[in-house]
């Protein structure tokens, strides 16, 4: 069990710059007006030999209609709950307001360790300004500019003496897990997954494109089965990226996709699979990422017998020719085939890991390989005598021959299909390299 470390305040204090600050990286999205950080964000920091993880929450709003900032409210709420450590964060230059006050009381019942960090204290004059926070009725109080990064240490050194010595790591903890992220276009219903999936509203949902703007790492750990959860903002078009805001969040699922073993693309079963969608799988591609397609919103659609065939040969058709990829028809919303879904990933996963032993991938590569020999070249007979898996991350094979410039696309093409045919390697993009032997 590793130490958590929440970050609370009204929004537009400077909470995501500190959470950036105490990272070391630019993990939450930063930017001038209120509301940018809409769910729990996590990451995990180390001080003084000591690492644990770290929550920046949205701006905590007491009286609003406006829905996000009604959702955002929860969100603080189980933020709160989640934690071990509350920072409440204030600005100096605006004095105690309305909302601290709000917020102070909620902070209290929760009977949890809070340190109230005063932030944007650059010069002398405002640490004095910075003892009137003292009237919020909390005893430890740190003067802090997350912009330029003073008084973080002093802050840190003090979260790290109230986590007990034989804590956890939180490294330690997640390092191992499979990472799967969970990636599509805007309002497919990816967030909706994420807490079918784990049973508790972990992230905002609504039905408002764009909600999720970082991507949001959780932790499953249910019925035998545990791993990270990913879950990342809507990937749009190019020439829908009209926010810089929303440029950073595309940026921020295209790194998620780098950091993931395996990523599943959700569809929009009422839309169909689109360009952008198509843009999407050729990144996951090229990053030799495990694949899972999971059609989501199936229970809106009208279906016949034929209709979950006639849908799934669409999809090969467009992602072709990395066709052996599973495709399953779900509705987050009704948890239809969630589960399986699951499943399905981590056998994607476990099919990413394979390691084939040198024998017997001879035994059965170099049988399909007398049944079609490579074209001779030039006049050149081609022979391919042996194979070995290489040790890397991604299943990589490597085909020794006499003339490894000679042999075209389309045998190669007949080696994938025949180890796909004879090893479990659904999902998983693979690597097959020609060498002198």
């Amino acid at each position: 069990m590793s130490y958590t470390i929440a970050i609370i305040g009204r929004p537009n204090v400077g909470k995501s710059t500190l959470f950036n600050r105490l990272l070391g990286a630019r993990k939450a999205i930063v930017d001038d007006f209120s509301g940018v950080t809409r769910d729990r964000q996590y990451g995990v920091t180390e001080w003084n030999g000591k690492s644990f993880n770290v929550i920046d929450t949205g701006g905590f709003v007491s009286h609003t209609d406006d829905i996000f900032e009604k959702e955002i409210k929860k969100q603080v709420r189980l933020a709160i709950v989640e934690a071990n450590i509350l920072v409440f964060m204030v600005d100096v230059t605006t004095g105690i307001t309305d909302l601290d006050e709000s917020l102070a009381q909620e902070l209290r019942k929760a009977k949890k360790p809070v340190l109230l960090c005063v932030n944007k204290v650059d010069n002398t004059e405002r640490s004095y300004i910075a003892n009137e926070f003292y009237g919020l009725g909390f005893d430890e109080l740190f003067c802090v500019s997350s912009m330029s990064g003073s008084g973080t240490g002093e802050i840190l050194d003090r979260i790290t003496e109230l986590i007990p010595d034989d804590i956890e790591n939180a490294e330690d903890q997640y390092a191992d897990l499979p990472k799967i992220t969970i990636v599509g276009q805007p309002n497919v219903g990816k967030s909706t997954l994420l807490n079918a999936l784990i049973g508790e509203e972990r992230n905002i949902v609504t039905d408002i494109a764009g909600t999720t703007r970082d991507s949001i790492h959780t932790h499953y750990n249910l019925y035998g089965k545990e791993f990270l959860l990913i879950d990342t903002a809507g990937i749009r078009k190019k020439n829908k990226v009209h926010e810089d805001l929303e440029f950073y969040s595309v940026i921020r699922a295209i790194k998620a996709i780098d950091e993931a073993d395996v990523c599943i693309l959700v569809l929009d079963a009422t839309v169909g699979i689109e360009g952008q969608d198509m843009k999407i799988f050729d990144i996951m591609e090229t990053h030799k990422k495990g694949i899972v397609i999971l059609v989501n919103k199936w229970d809106a659609i009208e279906k016949d017998s034929k209709t979950i065939l006639g849908y799934t040969e669409k999809i090969k058709e467009k992602i072709a020719p990395f066709t052996d990829i599973p495709i399953l028809f779900i509705s987050a919303l009704e948890k239809q085939r969630i589960f399986q879904a699951i499943d399905t990933v981590l056998e994607v996963y476990n099919n990413r890991q394979i390691k084939i032993p040198t024998h017997k991938l001879n035994e059965v590569m170099l049988a399909e390989i007398e049944k079609y020999h490579p074209p001779a070249y030039r006049g050149e007979y081609i022979k391919i005598k042996y194979v070995t898996q290489l040790p890397t991350k991604v299943p990589s094979f490597a085909f020794f021959c006499n003339h490894p410039d000679y042999i075209k696309g389309a045998y190669k093409n007949y080696l994938e299909n025949r180890l796909r045919a004879n090893f479990p390697l659904s999902g998983v993009p693979i690597n097959i390299f020609f060498r002198k032997k």
